[in-house]
């Protein structure tokens, strides 16, 4: 359990953009890793506990990309496979909600891709609504369109609910000049302006959601979710990953 001051909360309101890997096995096998999935939502329910109004987006790759299925194969359509894809985020969110709520967190699972016997369509007032409740706003199905993707559904839904920070989880920590897994000297940067990552090429974010930070001044944490604690100390404030802002 993190210490008061770990805990204490930096921003009111934050949305977090977790990968479905984050809630899988790694290695390429396929499916939601209970283990995983529960220490995340621990994390997770400090934060709420905290004060801190929370919004997760989800991806799906641990279950599918849409990608795998129309790549040299017209049998089935890209958009087809993206909206495959956003299916499979429907299904990690409803894992996340019901793991949450076994630990006693109020929830509400909203879907961009509409199924109101599962989730909650996706409406922006509603949305605010729930996090003024402090309930864990889950936000799942991307955007609810194809060949964009949950990067994007980030950038757009944390400007939609004037999130302070947009949290994007990551296998690293940071922002580095080259791959770290490859360059055991790669360079991490410990802030950067929208307009350097621009200039050094960097890929923070694919490059639609990120411009759609730039233009709305939504600062971007990226960090490694792997590290102990590491969500709670994100949201705290504290020096970890790649911060980039105006």
């Amino acid at each position: 359990m993190p210490d008061t001051d770990t805990a204490a909360p930096k921003f009111k309101r934050v949305l977090l953009k977790l990968s479905g890997e984050a809630l899988g096995f790694g290695g390429g096998k396929l499916g939601i890793n209970l283990d995983e999935t529960k220490h995340i939502a621990e994390q997770l329910a400090r934060v709420a506990a905290s004060g801190v109004q929370l919004a997760v987006v989800i991806g799906g790759g641990n279950l599918l990309r849409g990608a795998q299925f129309s790549a040299g194969d017209e049998r089935i359509k890209p958009a087809t496979a993206d909206y495959m894809g956003m299916l499979a985020t429907v299904m990690n969110g409803l894992a996340l909600q019901d793991t949450l709520e076994a630990m006693g967190v109020e929830t509400r699972l909203q879907s961009a891709v509409r199924m109101e016997t599962v989730a909650e369509p996706y409406i922006r007032r509603r949305a605010l609504r729930h996090l003024e409740k402090n309930r864990i706003v889950i936000l799942a199905g991307g955007t609810g369109n194809p060949f964009v993707t949950t990067d994007t559904a980030a950038a757009l839904r944390g400007t939609e609910l004037q999130v302070n920070v947009l949290l994007k989880a990551t296998k690293v920590d940071g922002v580095f000049n080259s791959d770290p897994a490859k360059n055991p000297y790669a360079e991490k940067f410990e802030r950067l302006t929208f307009d350097q990552v621009i200039q050094k090429q960097l890929g923070v974010m694919d490059i639609g959601a990120f411009e759609m930070c730039r233009l709305a001044k939504l600062p971007i944490l990226v960090f490694n979710y792997k590290q102990e604690g590491a969500i709670e100390r994100a949201v705290a404030g504290h020096p970890i990953g790649t911060i980039v802002t105006g």
